[in-house]
């Protein structure tokens, strides 16, 4: 513990028990042991990296204040595990009453004639927390297991290297795992989607060979109807115009005998018409049922 003139530190290092992918938080507690409000500030010489909340605050007389750290998800272990990040914690005597809101930069600033204490903090990797193995039964008495702290409290280089391959090792098959199944899923819609597009493309062909075949089969509409629009101008013509001027010549035909001829012809007519309409007519259903 760092015991300052204003505010006493605790821990002295920040320790985080590296882990790969995975946010690390540490805490501080500062202990105010004056009777004056006194304002701190945190610093680090890697903004980016660390989140510290909160970084400037106000310590009531004889109270503590919890500050946390948080490191931010790393995706490579450091080189034998050491780190060269540093902290620098500033602190200052704040007018009684102060809040978080009244503290300003210049507060902080020495070249201003203020007394700022300050205190480094360094940052320390450490092994993350192993659950416990089980003893095995054939074990001696005397024997004790194999030492992974050394004397001094601090974890050793090759074992936190080995426990940073172990995790890098995990993480790389969760990453591919979830790639493989990202890909798959992919793939099974392409290939639903694919399917649902072949189906529909199947039942436009058919709709369109049913539709050939009604076309080939059967006499088109407009053909049967422009058949029976001229036949009926015709009888309409012959009707009009019998006798053909021609035969006017001829006076053996005799009134009585021409009008006769008339009705004769316009019976034939009538019945050819009346046949012709009928054919007509029948062609049209034929049309229609196919």
């Amino acid at each position: 513990m760092s015991t300052g003139q204003l505010l006493s530190i605790e821990p002295q290092e920040l320790q985080f028990p590296f882990e790969l992918r995975k946010q690390i938080s540490c805490s501080l507690n500062l202990s105010n042991k004056t009777d004056n409000y006194v304002a701190f500030k945190v610093k680090t010489t890697n903004p980016k990296k660390y989140c510290v909340r909160p970084n400037t605050g106000v310590v009531l007389p004889r109270s503590t204040c919890n500050v946390v750290v948080t490191m931010q998800a790393q995706k490579e272990a450091p080189t034998d595990m050491q780190c060269k990040d540093k902290f620098l914690l500033q602190s200052v005597v704040a007018s009684p009453g102060a809040t978080p809101k009244d503290i300003m930069a210049e507060m902080f600033n020495k070249e201003s004639g203020h007394n700022v204490e300050e205190c480094k903090l360094r940052v320390v990797y450490v092994a993350p927390p192993r659950p416990p193995s089980p003893v095995r039964e054939g074990s001696e008495e005397g024997s004790s297991p194999r030492a992974s702290v050394s004397d001094n409290g601090s974890f050793n280089a090759a074992e936190l290297t080995s426990v940073s391959r172990a995790h890098v090792e995990r993480h790389e098959t969760q990453d591919n795992s979830c790639d493989a199944r990202t890909l798959i899923s992919k793939l099974t819609e392409e290939k639903n989607s694919a399917i649902q597009q072949n189906s529909k493309l199947q039942q436009e062909l058919e709709l369109l060979r049913r539709e050939a075949k009604r076309n080939q089969s059967g006499i088109p509409f407009i053909y049967v109807f422009l058949v029976g629009l001229i036949g009926i101008i015709l009888g309409y013509l012959l009707k009009r115009t019998w006798p053909p001027p021609c035969y006017t010549f001829f006076v053996f035909f005799d009134a009585t005998s021409m009008a006769g001829k008339r009705k004769e012809i316009w019976k034939i007519g009538k019945v050819t018409g009346i046949l012709f309409c009928r054919n007509v007519v029948h062609c049209l259903l034929i049309c229609m049922e196919d």
